[in-house]
């Protein structure tokens, strides 16, 4: 690993963990670049925690990847595109690009061609649960021809990754479907549960939920759901505008991807308005609900 080269474009949440992760593995440089490097209201804060992870934070997306020999992108879904082109431009031939974004397949096999049009090896990447329990070794399914030749190397940096397909979108297409499903669990679950608390039937309804799913903890999935929303709701409804492009590209209306997005977006603007301002991160799902419908 010494003679190891690696960038990471994107260091929020997930991009901080990976940086943690492989700054002890003796690297020869890991380097990382961010958009909001060029924030001038969030900048000191995140290059600071890039440099105190032990990343050096890069001016340029550019200057990240050049010479790199693997670079690692955990950007917004919304981002996907625009990252995979401003690396295009700057990679040294034969360049592992491994894209860990939740994009759609179609998103994916279009930043498959730009970065292979710019000489570098192109790997899809579905996350397929939260990555905070897990770190590093958190589940991911691999796509693509090149696939098979960086997942020795991934599985030496710690990363656990299973093929999926050698053609691009198959792990992506996995990833969007069971995001429909996840992420719409969480919007159904914050639209019942603030309506219920408003007519105070909360108890009524998990006790029947419980009843008929009992497998599952309806309070606890509660709390959960709320955190990860409040905490993320903005990377989630671009997560979910993918899944809805997926649902689009074989025909089919996304009613309820794009209703999903909507619910998501709706929990982010809150959050950016301050509704949930000084709440612990921890906090149960009746403290969120009651800040959503206080008047």
């Amino acid at each position: 690993m010494r003679e190891l080269r690696v960038a990471l474009i994107g260091y929020g949440e997930v991009g901080g963990i990976l940086g943690r992760a492989l700054r002890d593995h003796g690297l020869k440089s890991l380097r990382a670049y961010d958009r909001l490097f060029d924030d001038p209201g969030r900048a000191n804060v995140i290059l600071q925690r890039c440099r105190d992870d032990g990343v050096d934070p890069m001016p340029t997306s550019a200057d990240a990847t050049a010479d790199a020999d693997l670079i690692l992108c955990a950007v917004t879904a919304d981002q996907t595109s625009v990252a995979a082109e401003a690396a295009a431009k700057a990679l040294r031939s034969g360049t592992f690009y491994v894209d860990l974004n939740s994009a759609s397949p179609r998103t994916k096999c279009d930043c498959a061609a730009v970065i292979e049009a710019g000489r570098g090896r192109y790997v899809e990447m579905a996350v397929m649960t939260s990555v905070p329990p897990h770190g590093i070794r958190v589940p991911m399914l691999s796509g693509g021809p090149h696939a098979a030749a960086v997942a020795p190397l991934l599985a030496a940096l710690g990363f656990r990754v299973e093929p999926a397909s050698a053609d691009y979108g198959v792990a992506s297409a996995i990833k969007m479907c069971r995001s429909v499903i996840i992420k719409g669990m969480e919007a159904l679950v914050i639209e019942s549960y603030v309506t219920a608390r408003r007519y105070g039937v909360e108890r009524q309804v998990l006790a029947s939920l419980a009843e008929t799913f009992p497998g599952l903890d309806w309070e606890k999935n509660g709390d959960y759901f709320f955190q990860r929303v409040v905490a993320h709701g903005k990377r989630r409804a671009e997560e979910m505008r993918e899944a809805a492009a997926t649902v689009g590209e074989i025909g089919l209306q996304p009613f309820m991807a794009s209703a999903i997005a909507d619910r998501q977006g709706w929990v982010a603007a809150l959050a950016k308005a301050g509704v949930f301002e000084k709440l612990p991160r921890d906090a149960d799902w009746r403290a969120c609900a009651d800040r959503i419908t206080r008047d």
